[in-house]
């Protein structure tokens, strides 16, 4: 019998060649990895010590300038933001004010709801603010903001807020840690905590107004801010937060002004609008 031969191309390897390219393969995979994992650790360094960078850049906040001394003298509006979402907390080895995209995973590990924290909509309603007509013809009086864990701080009225998010929370970061911003060259505190409760901060014949879409009482804005008398100084209170409503305790009034939930920066844009029809700024 004729002995049957291999097929071309099916050639064995020897035991000792196989052994050898699944042991490169095995180091090539490794080295892949350690790469990979390298990679990984740098871009998780760089954005743990982002807001840390940001901060350490802001040496003082620029101002924006400031209205004649006529327009001082008249009757202003004064801003009060309720619960915002600022809380710092230590990602890493650096502090940053925690939110719900960047810090997702590290506030499921400590049992906390990440939907809660929504520092964006502080950031949203301070430029929907400081960018009115209303402000920039000086009848802007002062805006406070107090944080959900009750920390309250004073906002002047010619700050230009950082425009990005990325360095608004630097900002915040450094607030809550050294209680204090100073202008740019100067030793003036822009931004600065202040001691509870908002009320002793408050110019006498205040009319403190709550704003709630769940408030009794809805009344057209712009009738309601043209019927306001001139000798008295408005107080606007409005929520900060993704989800609640503010305390309506110590409110001379608690209204509705749509019938639809509003964000913080369209109420506000509301109330800025209505203002600005009343005092004839265009």
């Amino acid at each position: 019998m004729v002995r049957p031969y291999a097929v071309k191309g099916r050639r064995k390897r020897p035991k000792r060649e196989v052994e050898e390219v699944i042991e490169e393969q095995e180091v090539e995979e490794v080295n892949e990895e350690e790469e990979n994992r390298g990679e990984v650790e740098e871009m998780e360094k760089e954005g743990e010590g982002s807001q840390d960078a940001v901060a350490d850049e802001m040496v003082g906040l620029p101002v924006v300038a400031r209205p004649i001394d006529d327009a001082r003298k008249q009757k202003g509006v004064i801003f009060v933001l309720e619960k915002a979402s600022l809380e710092v907390g230590k990602v890493g080895k650096n502090f940053q004010i925690l939110n719900s995209d960047d810090h997702a995973n590290y506030l499921r590990k400590q049992n906390r709801n990440p939907a809660d924290y929504r520092p964006d909509i502080i950031h949203q309603a301070l430029l929907a603010i400081f960018d009115s007509p209303l402000t920039k013809a000086g009848r802007l009086q002062a805006v406070y903001v107090k944080t959900e864990k009750g920390v309250l701080f004073e906002i002047k009225p010619y700050v230009r807020m950082p425009r990005t998010f990325k360095r608004f929370c630097g900002l915040m970061s450094q607030l809550l840690q050294k209680l204090s911003i100073t202008a740019v060259g100067k030793r003036e505190k822009l931004l600065n905590v202040i001691k509870n409760p908002v009320s002793r901060y408050l110019p006498l014949n205040s009319r403190k107004i709550g704003l709630s879409y769940s408030a009794e009482r809805s009344v057209n804005l712009f009738d309601y801010v043209a019927a306001a008398s001139d000798d008295i100084n408005l107080v606007f209170v409005v929520g900060a937060m993704a989800h609640g409503m503010i305390d309506k305790e110590n409110m001379e009034d608690f209204i509705s002004i749509c019938n639809y939930p509003l964000s913080a920066a369209c109420c506000l844009n509301r109330i800025c609008s209505a203002l600005e029809q009343k005092w004839n700024i265009r």
